[in-house]
């Protein structure tokens, strides 16, 4: 029997949260029709704004609102797992959680991660960001069973935060799931240096969806979103644009790859 397929979908994000839902849609249906069990949406999908305010009039109340129902209908409709970006889910003073939310294919929420490192940051005189002014971080790490194996939950900036991740296999994740909405700066420097490292050092498949193009405000993401086995092959890559990319999440290679070469279990610190 093969071992399930995974999609990582990449898209370009707008301020139309409609429009947006929309093309979820269309792209979870493709991912779907390729033969996917779990699909992961990029970070922000239902909304890229040039206003980073934006999100708290879309935040949603613990439980879920219209975005959460939305996942949960698509992923019971095509019977595809989920992994959903990030949602804004309503925090204190006037700021968000990023949540990730992990959807069964009956639609029901199995996991949620809220991201927990803040890009705060400035790349140049006329590039700077600062998530923590609108976003709340998270503190936990997240691992939940799927029928690829359990999988560990990261967002974007955390793939600079490898013990994270380390922290997830020790949870017994084989495989991880990775929204993003890299910078086009940052990407181009880091964005597949990190995402092959991560699959390396873990020895896991990593299933990384970004988003990949221009969005309201002129801000640029990188895109080449991929998945990418515990060798550190790339087994399928969006460039740029929208699209999905497929990869297998094949335990037995995990297994076999962490056998042959035992560094988990060589660890001194």
């Amino acid at each position: 029997m093969s071992p399930p397929l995974a999609a990582a979908v990449q898209m370009v994000s707008t301020d139309d949260v409609a429009a947006n839902l929309g093309r979820v849609r269309t792209l979870l249906e493709q991912a779907r029709q390729a033969g996917a069990t779990v699909a992961v949406l990029p970070e922000n999908f239902p909304l890229m704004a040039a206003d980073e305010r934006a999100k708290l009039v879309h935040a949603e109340p613990e439980g879920g609102g219209p975005i959460t129902a939305f996942l949960r209908e698509e992923a019971a409709r095509l019977g595809l797992w989920l992994v959903g970006g990030t949602v804004p889910y309503a925090a204190e003073e006037e700021r968000v959680r990023a949540a990730c939310l992990v959807v069964d294919a009956n639609g029901e929420i199995r996991a949620r991660y809220d991201k927990i490192h803040m890009f705060d940051v400035q790349l140049g005189d006329d590039e700077g960001y600062r998530e923590s002014a609108t976003i709340a971080p998270g503190s936990t790490a997240v691992v939940t069973e799927t029928p690829c194996g359990p999988v560990g939950l990261a967002v974007c900036y955390d793939l600079r935060f490898p013990e994270l991740f380390r922290a997830l296999v020790d949870r017994g994740a084989e495989w991880l799931a990775v929204p993003a909405a890299f910078t086009r700066t940052t990407g181009a420097a880091h964005w597949e240096v990190l995402v092959r490292a991560r699959a390396i050092e873990e020895q896991v498949t990593v299933v990384a969806a970004d988003q990949g193009g221009t969005h309201p405000g002129e801000r640029e993401t990188f895109g080449h979103s991929m998945v990418v086995d515990p060798w550190g092959t790339v087994l399928d890559r969006v460039e740029t644009g929208e699209g999905v990319a497929l990869g297998a999440i094949d335990r037995q290679h995990i297994a076999r790859t962490r056998h042959r070469l035992p560094a988990l279990t060589h660890r001194r610190l």
